[in-house]
Formats: structure tokens, sequence, C-alpha cells
């Protein structure tokens, strides 16, 4: 059994063609390189707008409780029990997206473009990285500070 349980979005990288991984990950590439050469003030403001950015599970979740909501809504309103179907459908789709990373809305919304959670956080971190971010950072503290949080072995 793999310890280390697949994510959300590799789930949906493993559903997503292999021509739109590609062109998700060489428009970062080119976001990286373009905004590589651009002052920092316009960096921030990229980052700002990737913290903006509804990933594909804010999108997939939105979505599914306005129709769920309407299914149930237009079932009250019109007294007619078929729209709980709607309702029903939405579910199962969600569900079906939370066990595997599929569902059928996922194909269009990664063909409009719309990222997952990691995707967006990679663009981010290359763009921190660019503005030098963690040119702060002295390693030598760094492994300092791990090793005082580290528990001490206990010898018996």
């Amino acid at each position: 059994m793999n310890s280390d349980p697949e994510t959300e979005s590799q789930r949906v990288r493993r559903h997503t063609s292999p021509q739109q991984l590609d062109q998700i990950d060489q428009q970062i590439e080119r976001n990286l390189r373009f905004y590589g050469s651009q002052p920092e003030t316009v960096l921030t403001r990229r980052i700002e707008q990737l913290n903006q950015e509804w990933s594909i599970e804010r999108w997939l979740s939105t979505n599914a409780a306005v129709l769920a909501l309407s299914g149930a809504s237009l079932s009250l309103l019109f007294g007619k029990k078929k729209w709980l179907l709607l309702s029903a459908a939405v579910s199962g789709f969600l569900l079906q997206h939370a066990l595997s990373g599929w569902c059928p809305p996922v194909p269009l919304l990664r063909r409009l473009g719309i990222r997952t959670q990691s995707e967006i956080d990679r663009e981010k971190f290359g763009l921190k990285a660019l503005r030098g971010d963690f040119d702060k950072i002295e390693i030598s503290e760094r492994r300092a500070e791990i090793s005082r949080k580290r528990p001490k072995a206990v010898t018996v």
C-alpha cells in the first residue's frame, strides 16, 4: 500500500489530457519568464492576482452548490420531485470528484484553463523566488532551528 496518499491536485492532473497538462505547464513557464524581467511591484501585483485565482476545486464546489440548491428550490417552487434529480446528480458528481479527482465538468473546466491549487501555487512560488522572498533565509540558521525542534532520541 502506498504510504503517500494522492492529493486532490494529483488526481485532477492524472485525469487531465497530456495536451492540456502541457498547455498549463507551458503557460506557467511563460508567465515566470515574462514576470522575471518585470519590476518587483509587477511581481507583487501578479502574486496578489494568484491569491485571488479560483482553483478547480473551488469552481467545482461552488457550481455544485449552486446547482444542488437550484434543483431543491425548483422542486419546492414547482412542486415537482423531478427537480431533485438535479440535486442528486450534482451531489453524485461532487462525490465522484472527491473520490477519484474526476467528474464530468473537469475536462471542460481544464479546457477553460482552470488550474489546480498546486498549479497556482507553483507559479506563485516561482514568482516569490524571482522577487527574492527566499534570499533572506539563512540556511545554517534554518537547520539549527529545525534541529532544536526535533525531539531528542530516547535511549533505554
